[in-house]
């Protein structure tokens, strides 16, 4: 597993070791033992799987607020995308800064979303698919979202894009009020 750290403190991209043959390939995606060995220590407790039909579709920005806040590792299983994380910490000196890593299932990059930040793509192929882990249960009544347009990120993408209403209305990062505060 190649771990490689980014300008966002805690922001992770993992890169699992493929073994690959005339079948296809093997990887190993995530191990809790592996993983502890490079200090991280995250206990998931739940995977969710979505698919975008449409080149162009976004999804986020999103955060669950605590007590029901969620770390993420996010990959793609099929097609390809631009994964996005936004720091929303009160009082990080990154804050409203972003990193956005492109995951394909050619590349087999993940990328490790920590509490206190925004997460969001767009799709960049067809019918593409986003798996990732979570370390707390989705809570409806702790979901919360900022505009996917508001945080200068360059969604590299020159068509009109695909959108929920509820991500469309959401208000931008300017105008919203962060539940995550930055500790040292």
């Amino acid at each position: 597993m190649q771990i490689e750290t980014t300008a966002l403190d805690g922001v992770l991209i993992l890169t699992p070791a493929r073994f690959g043959d005339a079948r296809g390939f093997f990887s190993e995606s995530w191990n809790k033992q592996r993983m502890l060995e490079h200090g991280i220590d995250l206990e998931f407790v739940q995977d969710n799987h979505s698919m975008s039909a449409e080149v162009g579709t976004v999804r986020g920005l999103h955060f669950q607020a605590p007590p029901h806040a969620q770390d993420k590792l996010v990959r793609c299983g099929q097609g390809e995308l631009l994964d996005v994380a936004v720091d929303i910490r009160k009082g990080s000196p990154t804050y409203g800064q972003h990193v956005a890593v492109e995951l394909s299932a050619q590349n087999g990059r993940q990328l490790l979303v920590p509490k206190g930040f925004l997460h969001g793509f767009i799709t960049r192929a067809p019918m593409t698919e986003v798996i990732y882990k979570c370390t707390n249960y989705y809570a409806p009544k702790f979901e919360g979202a900022v505009h996917w347009d508001s945080c200068r990120v360059n969604w590299g993408i020159d068509r009109k894009v695909v959108v929920s209403q509820k991500d469309q209305v959401a208000p931008t990062l300017k105008n919203f009020e962060s539940p995550f505060t930055w500790e040292r």
